[in-house]
């Protein structure tokens, strides 16, 4: 959170400068390096320093990567492991690939980021699988309702063997795109200003009718319509002013993305529904990885293999100490700054969630995209497989604890 504030201290125009030297590339990595107070100075040294590593050797591929909204403050506070993964990789490749960062929806949005990597406008991306799913529907894979208990189980996952099978080989085939790593967080509802004067929910009953935001996924919406919570669909840039304007009540999405995206002063509660996915995922053109040299594709795999250990620990860290999703709200991060009061709704509100809207108890409405999505992976029972999967590891165990796994060596 300092880091961030601080970073914002550099004014616009000084940051343009400094972008007009070096690159917007190497202000961003060389600023993602820096600890304590950011000043111009510091800025500027740590900006030259990764400009003249950058370029100490030329190129054989540079490849550009659209990163939706985010730049070097908002991934200090959702830590998507964007920044640390285009470093590595053109450090462990020793400049023979060099990244293009494009971020702030300069290039590409959440809703097309993938599509455009798809289309060969960028080679590499960064949005939500949800936002994503709308252009890519087989994303629509992990939007099954409750069928991940906890972010550990997302993180274990992940680096299963089974999410080469379940997940990025059926997108790679159908999509050509290749799914490299993700943050790991659960959706629940964000709920606006008609929230503010009401005692903290407690009970799942208490946000029946209420309106929401939803995302491109489908599944998302069933399990919305299912919990009565009127799923309304909004864009995410727009969904701020939605918020704001009193359109929603609510929106669907995850913690980190209500404090990166500035939607915490319309926020009044955070609400841990942890009803499906919220999976900030970077990927790439698989005919782009597929172009490289074999030692250039090994070596973006053990970078992403790096950034998704990295977003692992620092995500969670990030969670509490930056974002505020604690109970009790930690003085000085983002939620406690905007009296965003976090509501952890009880084991047996959860309990009631689920037995209303997930396939486990409720299949008949998931039938139809089931169906349809285990077509596409080749005949599996995709939300049975990823349920059994994720039940492998203890119910409670934490999240910074799954042991990490290179998903594409255990197959």
């Amino acid at each position: 959170m300092k880091a961030a504030r601080a970073l914002s201290q550099v004014s616009r125009r000084d940051l343009l400068k400094l972008t007009g030297t070096y690159g917007m590339s190497s202000v961003i990595m060389g600023a993602a390096t820096l600890t304590g107070a950011v000043t111009l100075p510091s800025l500027a040294r740590a900006a030259e320093s990764t400009y003249e590593k950058r370029f100490a050797n030329e190129p054989k591929h540079t490849l550009k990567m659209g990163a939706s909204g985010f730049n070097t403050r908002n991934l200090l506070i959702e830590r998507a492991g964007v920044l640390e993964f285009a470093r590595d990789l053109e450090e462990r490749t020793e400049g023979e690939i060099r990244i293009e960062f494009i971020g702030d929806n300069q290039i590409c949005g959440q809703l097309n980021c993938a599509e455009k990597a798809q289309l060969g406008v960028v080679d590499m991306y960064a949005a939500s699988t949800q936002n994503s799913a709308g252009a890519v529907p087989y994303l629509n894979v992990l939007d099954y309702a409750y069928m991940f208990p906890s972010r550990a189980a997302q993180y274990y996952f992940l680096y299963s063997p089974a999410s080469q099978t379940m997940l990025r080989d059926p997108l790679e085939k159908r999509h050509g795109l290749k799914f490299l790593f993700s943050h790991c967080e659960l959706r629940g509802l964000q709920m606006g200003q008609s929230f503010a004067d009401k005692p903290t929910v407690t009970k799942l009953e208490e946000l029946f009718g209420t309106r929401n935001r939803v995302t491109g996924t489908q599944l998302g919406r069933i399990a919305m319509q299912l919990l009565n919570l009127n799923p309304t669909p909004i864009a995410w840039e727009e969904t701020l002013d939605g918020l704001r304007q009193g359109l929603v009540d609510g929106a669907e999405t995850w913690a980190s993305a209500v404090a990166y995206a500035n939607m915490s002063p319309v926020v009044s509660q955070s609400v841990d529904l942890r009803f499906f996915c919220g999976t900030e995922h970077t990927g790439m053109s698989a005919e782009k990885f597929d172009s490289l040299e074999p030692h250039l594709q090994d070596a973006i795999m053990e970078s992403a293999y790096l950034a998704q250990v990295h977003v692992q620990a620092a995500n969670e860290a990030a969670l509490v100490n930056t974002v505020g999703y604690s109970d009790p709200i930690l003085p000085g991060t983002i939620f406690a700054e905007n009296d965003v009061r976090v509501s952890f709704l009880a084991d047996d509100q959860i309990k009631m969630a689920e037995e209303m809207c997930s396939p486990e108890f409720n299949p008949d409405p998931w039938e139809q995209w089931r169906e349809r999505i285990n077509g596409w992976q080749g005949g599996a029972d995709t939300y049975q497989e990823i349920y059994n999967v994720a039940r492998e590891i203890p119910a409670d165990m934490k999240a910074e604890n799954v042991e990490p796994r290179r998903w594409w060596r255990s197959v």
